[in-house]
């Protein structure tokens, strides 16, 4: 069984590099056999939100896997409409009772919208309170994530946002880093968009290191010192995603895969106002019932 090696966070716990994330695992009896069959294969860090839908069947295989609870690391997030003081304290209790778990390692902001300076004090008092070993961020920009770190007593550990060969996020990477807040891509494959998977440039690579594309872009990911959550429901891809260790890419390599950068999310722009509109606002809108 492959052992994944671990990252220290900025306030000194320990994570995998690797994960495996239940983005779009709705199906509860679906999510909890991929998630055991992710603990058998080895994976240690589960990445999981309450937006997911799907927190109670990651607890449920947690329970059933037998592994020891120090030895696993479950990451989990609150959603936007949760976004006041109040709500996140509520919302941080209601993510443990799902999971089944007396603490999270690693507890996420989701989004960077609604009253985020408010959940983020419920956060930091969760963090203070055991329940919580790390808190952090998702979809935070710099400058967003800079406010919050000025305002706020307990800096964010973790960033994690779009980063695949499509959207490599240069800059974004670098702040966080240069502010010791860890990087932790999301959909690195892109969902597979643009022919990922059979992409002719990253084919020659992985032909010479006889590997796959997905395992080539995960190990691009690594060396640029970002923690990676690829999801699959199949064992053999998960066996797959985790066998990046025992090859490193060339600095020439790695020139070739910042080649194809296209600058552009590959999902939608967390910028614009007719979008935040269309996918937070319902829930951002919750905050006043």
């Amino acid at each position: 069984m492959t052992t994944i090696p671990t990252v220290t966070l900025n306030n000194g716990v320990e994570m995998p590099q690797l994960g495996f994330g239940v983005f779009q695992v709705p199906d509860l009896a679906e999510c909890e056999a991929a998630v055991s069959d992710a603990l058998a294969a080895g994976y240690r860090l589960i990445d999981t939100a309450t937006a997911y839908q799907n927190e109670a069947a990651v607890g449920r295989a947690i329970q059933k896997s037998g592994i020891d609870r120090k030895d696993l690391f479950i990451t989990s997030k609150l959603w936007v409409s949760e976004f006041t003081y109040e709500r996140a304290k509520q919302g941080i209790d209601e993510s443990l009772q799902r999971l089944g778990l007396d603490y999270m390692d690693l507890y996420l902001l989701h989004q960077p919208y609604g009253d985020t300076m408010g959940a983020w004090r419920a956060l930091e008092e969760a963090y203070h309170a055991g329940k919580i070993r790390a808190i952090g961020v998702s979809n935070f920009y710099a400058d967003q994530l800079k406010n919050l770190e000025l305002t706020m007593t307990v800096q964010p550990a973790l960033n994690q946002i779009e980063v695949n060969p499509w959207y490599q996020q240069p800059k974004e990477v670098q702040f966080n880093q240069h502010e010791q807040v860890r990087v932790e891509a999301w959909a690195p494959f892109a969902e597979g968009k643009q022919g990922l998977f059979t992409n002719a440039t990253i084919a020659k690579i992985a032909q010479a290191h006889g590997k796959s594309n997905g395992q080539v872009i995960l190990r691009w990911l690594l060396q640029r010192g970002i923690t990676v959550i690829p999801k699959s429901v199949h064992r053999s891809r998960m066996v797959e995603n985790m066998a990046v260790f025992d090859f490193e890419l060339s600095d020439a390599e790695m020139q070739t895969m910042a080649s194809l950068d296209q600058g552009v999310s590959q999902f939608f722009d967390h910028r614009d106002p007719v979008t935040i509109e269309q996918i937070f606002g319902a829930s951002l809108k919750k905050l006043h019932e």
